[in-house]
């Protein structure tokens, strides 16, 4: 199978403010994707997670290495990617609605007003806005932000989503609903998802696979552990599940080992 999203060597440095001697924050990275799938990337604090995410979106620029979308190299945003940041990133001066709408009409400027208002009443109901299409931002709690953020996101329907830590601003409470909604329009959708997280169970929750990657300087992809536990899944029920101890202990001692790069 091809893969959909292949990382092929990548590597990122920045120079430190000061020095003269660049700072590499991750090294011949490399992983692929394959279409439909939901992976999930956790790590050490500082081990380029985020960096990696939007060297994947074109937003940043690998200094090494290659970046493949359905076979193309990556080297700026575009319209087969979509980004759900943690700080919502909505349109203030947009109601709800717009700022859904908007995204719809910029991928697909030949549909008319119906077709488009379809999709985007579609997308709020599936995460529960219905009845907040007139708000503003600024009235909304940050759990209504990101969903409106996630149904802007899924609405057009995209090759690839790109979410980085979307449920870190919100309260645990909010968090599993979104959670639920996340997983359905997954379903709806069969996009394919890169998900930075640092946390252990929502990524073992949501996965299909979870990359590992370790402190930097120098950081990289130590491990690749698929989960097991079938789905659907509920934060109820996967901890009934006999490999879920396991896993979740596998990637707990990962993370406080802080176990050492290896220098190059």
């Amino acid at each position: 199978m091809v893969p959909l999203l292949e990382v092929d060597r990548v590597g990122k440095k920045y120079v430190v403010p000061g020095t003269k001697t660049p700072y590499c924050v991750f090294s011949n990275v490399s992983l692929q994707i394959n279409e439909g799938e939901f992976v999930s990337v956790i790590g050490h604090s500082g081990c380029g997670k985020s960096t990696l995410l939007n060297i994947i979106a074109g937003i940043d620029n690998a200094d090494e290495g290659v970046v493949r979308l359905k076979g193309r190299e990556v080297s700026q945003p575009g319209l087969d990617r979509m980004v759900v940041f943690q700080n919502f990133a909505l349109m203030p001066w947009m109601t709800v609605y717009q700022n859904v709408r908007l995204a719809v009409q910029a991928a697909y400027p030949h549909w008319n007003r119906s077709k488009i208002h379809e999709r985007v009443q579609h997308y709020l109901e599936l995460v529960n806005l219905k009845g907040a299409e007139n708000k503003y931002p600024s009235a909304l709690s940050g759990g209504m932000k990101q969903r409106c953020g996630l149904a802007r996101a899924f609405a057009v329907r995209l090759p690839m989503m790109l979410l980085d830590e979307p449920f870190a601003q919100i309260d645990a409470l909010t968090r599993g609903t979104i959670q639920d909604e996340l997983i359905r329009m997954w379903n709806d959708t069969g996009v394919t998802i890169f998900m930075v997280t640092h946390d252990v169970d929502e990524a073992i929750l949501l996965s299909d696979r979870i990359l590992l990657m370790s402190a930097g300087p120098f950081a990289e992809i130590r491990e690749t552990i698929p989960i097991t536990i079938p789905r659907p899944r509920t934060r109820g029920t996967i901890i009934e599940h006999p490999d879920y101890y396991a896993l979740r202990n596998r990637i707990i001692q990962f993370l406080s080992e802080k176990s050492q790069p290896h220098a190059s």
